[in-house]
């Protein structure tokens, strides 16, 4: 029976693991991977899958129990499932939380949300309000700080058309494909947000792991920037980058200084590509829309725009952006530098892959009514952008050395039981964890991305819990990690598989635990890999 890995043997096996795995040149082998690099393991090809908005609780906290009612897809766990740190009875019947302020009453526990409740309205997620969600670890002032009432309008329970509606959480019965992915593959409990706050602080700390070292902004800060000290600014909000053209032209811009894994991947020469939806604003949908308004429908959520700014990986950076958008030169080009600096389109990573021309490297943006979002997207949309994509990659000729990681940018507000640890402490007048202005003291904090910031403020992390998942041949199989990871444990791994351990200044990749503790680079994955389903039931097909 598989175990779960225990934090008294984590330190010892990833580092065993590291050890017999990180490619010193000329002393360990190195795996192949092209022309272009060498790689320390048997994955040559990274796909990180980077959705929106989703605590861990919210969709795996009664992993792996699923209620089954009729008329809905249904989920039977294997036997030897290993648990997870999820939604104890005690947190289910007796949880801190309440609805009301000041009187002590209106207890809001967790519940189940069902299918027919995909779309919900967007919780509060920004920076100081999920630390004053937190209260000191207490873990006990959601509905109050973040909540945000229905829809959905369909009770029962009637508590969705409160703030309670922030308690509630999907099973295996609407994100079916998360929890069979689960069962094949590899996934943590124990994985956060590198800092708190929205989108954009997640998706750089994902490629960078500093949010510190704002050059340039425009239409003011908007709350989206706190001083970081040293005249430096931190994002904390969702500001768009500057110089794209498709960035609102009333909204906060802001351009970052430092380096990205982009400019490390193109110094040595590593394929790599961030592939957007709605990117190509060449393109034409069947609704007619086509440029930066480019737009789809969900039955479930109404309509929305493909391409999101501030959900950009690489826009914020000079070095790495696009801000015209321009198509590359040929699919030839893709993953290489060239017009598109290696910023794309998500059809063109479907071409790129058809012509078994993958990159080493890719990070994947679903078009906005797929990405998961609340508010505008949903869970079951953003099961058939995941399903499609990881489907496509089993059926191609690089599967065998592939590895897919679905991670998250923030946990939109929605609750979590566990509480991470605070690696990193700050006091800015945006932070609330411990008091107005504090998360604990801010005078050990990591350095900016100008080195003579040497405790760059506004970076409080680790934040919110969110969901993992590892989907790969090499891919421990229905195994449950409970290392400690952040959103920059996936940036360590790349600079430990292609960079032989490059680090970025300031980042929390040099803290930061890797995702190799979910592999097996001895054995390959079972006998249901690879792993095929249905993007609409998110239930297991066959080939």
């Amino acid at each position: 029976m598989l175990q779960r890995l225990r934090r008294s043997e984590a330190p010892r096996r990833v580092f065993a693991l590291l050890l017999a795995y990180t490619t010193v040149l000329g002393t360990m082998p190195a795996y192949a991977n092209s022309s272009f690099s060498r790689t320390a393991t048997p994955i040559k090809h990274l796909v990180v899958i980077f959705q929106e908005n989703v605590s861990f609780d919210h969709y795996f906290g009664t992993y792996p129990n699923a209620l089954n009612p009729n008329g809905e897809p249904a989920f039977f766990a294997r036997p030897d499932t290993p648990t997870v740190n999820g939604l104890s009875g005690a947190l289910l019947k007796n949880n801190p939380n309440l609805l009301n302020a000041g009187n002590g009453t209106g207890a809001s526990s967790p519940f189940r949300l069902d299918r027919s409740q995909a779309a919900t309205a967007d919780q509060g997620h920004n920076y100081g309000p999920e630390q004053a969600a937190y209260h000191f670890g207490l873990m006990d002032l959601f509905p109050l700080k973040v909540g945000t009432a229905g829809p959905p309008p369909n009770a029962p329970p009637q508590i969705v058309t409160t703030k309670g509606l922030t308690m509630g959480c999907y099973d295996g019965n609407t994100v079916t494909a998360l929890w069979n992915y689960a069962q094949q593959f590899a996934m943590s409990d124990n994985s956060y947000g590198t800092v708190f706050g929205p989108s954009t602080p997640g998706l750089i700390n994902l490629v960078s792991g500093q949010t510190n070292g704002v050059t340039n902004t425009l239409n003011g800060t908007g709350g989206n920037e706190t001083d970081g000290g040293m005249g430096s600014l931190t994002v904390i909000g969702d500001p768009d980058p500057i110089g794209d053209v498709c960035s609102a032209p009333t909204r906060g811009q802001v351009q970052m200084s430092g380096k990205n894994i982009g400019d490390l991947l193109n110094d040595a020469g590593v394929t790599w590509g961030a592939f957007m939806g709605g990117f190509d604003l060449t393109a034409t949908n069947a609704n007619g829309t086509t440029g930066c308004l480019r737009s789809s429908t969900s039955v479930f959520t109404g309509t929305t725009g493909d391409y999101i700014p501030h959900h950009a990986f690489f826009q914020y950076w000079a070095s790495t952006a696009n801000p015209t958008h321009a198509r590359p030169s040929s699919e030839s080009e893709i993953g290489h530098d060239g017009t598109a600096n290696h910023q794309y389109d998500i059809n063109d990573f479907f071409k790129a892959l058809k012509k078994g021309d993958l990159p080493a490297v890719s990070f994947l943006k679903a078009q906005g009514f797929q990405d998961g979002h609340a508010g505008y997207s949903d869970p079951l949309d953003e099961q058939t952008f995941v399903v499609n994509v990881i489907n496509a990659l089993q059926r191609s000729s690089d599967w065998d050395d592939t590895a897919v990681v679905i991670a998250y940018d923030d946990s939109d507000g929605w609750y979590d039981h566990q509480m991470g640890p605070i690696v990193n402490q700050s006091t800015s007048s945006a932070d609330m964890l411990t008091g107005t202005g504090t998360c604990g003291d801010g005078s050990t904090a990591l350095p900016g991305a100008d080195t003579g910031n040497l405790h760059a403020q506004g970076r409080c992390g680790y934040g919110p819990r969110l969901p993992l998942l590892v989907v790969s041949p090499w891919a421990r199989e229905n195994f449950v990690d409970n290392t400690v990871t952040d959103q920059t444990s996936v940036l360590r791994f790349i600079e430990d598989n292609w960079l032989n351990g490059e680090r970025i200044t300031g980042s929390f990749d040099a803290y930061a635990n890797s995702i190799v503790q979910l592999f097996d680079f001895k054995h390959r994955n079972g006998q249901n890999n690879p792993l095929f389903l249905d993007p609409l039931s998110g239930q297991p097909v066959r080939h």
